[in-house]
């Protein structure tokens, strides 16, 4: 552990030892996930925030590797390999390196982490529940208790838009930039009809194209591209080029986004409160939306639940329905802990059901993680002592 003191060693080591024992205790297999990992794999499928801190380099036989700049992937990785069928419900936990630059050099490049993972659970709330209180004995087992929590739950949202009249191509696109809130609050004041929409990059031929039907569309890119003798760059087929275009021609003649489902998004982002203190504004909302909502809020609710029941004393809790846009393979329930005294994040995890699929899978793995950033709990611990 290059940079650190004896007595830094030590006590990330303790730290580290209590952690993992009690992971070990509640029914998690410790397990050493490879340091080198494929790049692509975090490229395409962690927050911008991950991508652009990535070490990233080729081998020499030109694959195209990284240090792991988290554990959690490499331990869905290792579940891939190491079960017949992804399927299978197993429970893992690690401690090991993780690898990030930070262009201020207020981080460490190589720092420790300890987490756990859980996939296949038949129960997904009270694997939610199991994992999030699992993270928060770990700390107080390693002596920190003074802690705030931030909750939120990406599901809500997905059921929000899955339950409004919205074109599908814009219920994806909403989705997508749910996670950068500028770009977010843009775009639905444009498919609101609050902001003008911008002006598409070949507008000739996309105005041309508007009232098409998809078939009529390609046939008339590729008259296009034959006579202007133009070639096809950039990886994309006739076919993505053409679907493309008839999304742009078609949202010149969509009308957009009513009032009212704006009115019901807005309500649903200013949600934020102890758990107990957002149901009913959640429940109401859902009474209003219909469709995939009220089972969403029911679910909501009942993680709640057990997690009050699993960590009475724990008041210092909020949810907020915009927290948790920073991983971009999360799907559902998500949590932040923070060290009171210092402010910072010293733990966080949640549900990422899309992930193994994603990477290999041939089927869907309800999935549900967390790590422990020790050498920040240590820190935390030394600034309360």
């Amino acid at each position: 552990m290059p940079g650190r003191t004896p007595a830094e060693r030590r006590a990330l080591e303790a730290a580290r030892a209590t952690v993992t024992a009690l992971f070990e205790a509640n029914g998690y297999t410790q397990i050493e996930p490879e340091v080198l990992q494929p790049a692509d794999v975090f490229l395409d499928r962690s927050g911008e925030d991950i991508r652009a801190r990535t070490y990233v380099f080729t081998d020499l036989s030109g694959a195209e590797l990284c240090l792991r700049p988290d554990l959690t992937v490499p331990t869905c990785r290792y579940h891939l390999s190491h079960q017949a069928d992804p399927r299978t419900e197993a429970r893992y936990s690690y401690a090991g390196p993780a690898f990030r630059y930070d262009p201020t050099g207020a981080e460490p490049r190589e720092f420790d982490q300890a987490g756990i993972e859980w996939f296949g659970a038949p129960d997904a709330e009270a694997a939610d529940a199991d994992v999030f209180a699992t993270a928060i004995a770990a700390l107080r087992a390693a002596g920190l208790h003074d802690v705030t929590v931030q909750t939120g739950d990406l599901a809500l949202f997905e059921a929000l838009l899955d339950s409004l009249a919205i074109p599908d191509r814009w219920r994806r696109r909403l989705k997508r930039q749910f996670w950068r809130p500028r770009a977010f609050r843009l775009m639905l004041d444009v498919l609101t009809g609050r902001a003008p929409r911008p002006r598409a990059a070949h507008a000739p031929l996309v105005e041309a194209l508007a009232g098409l039907d998809p078939a009529a569309v390609e046939a008339a890119v590729e008259t296009a591209l034959r006579e202007k003798s133009l070639d096809l760059i950039g990886g994309r087929s006739l076919q993505e080029i053409a679907a493309r275009l008839h999304e742009q021609a078609q949202d010149l003649v969509e009308t957009p986004i009513a009032g009212r489902d704006r009115a019901l998004i807005d309500a649903y982002l200013a949600v934020r409160g102890a758990p107990a203190e957002v149901l009913a504004p959640l429940q109401a909302l859902a009474a209003e939306v219909g469709g995939a909502m009220p089972a969403a809020v029911a679910r909501f609710a009942r993680r709640s639940a057990l997690i009050a029941e699993r960590l009475p004393k724990l008041t210092a809790l909020t949810f907020a329905t915009v927290f948790g846009r920073s991983l971009e393979y999360y799907t559902g329930f998500v949590f932040q802990v923070e060290a009171r005294g210092p402010g910072f994040s010293v733990a966080g995890g949640g549900r990422y059901d899309s992930m193994l699929s994603d990477i290999g899978s041939p089927w869907p793995v309800p999935s549900v993680g967390c790590a422990i950033h020790t050498e920040r709990l240590v820190a935390a611990l030394k600034g309360a002592a």
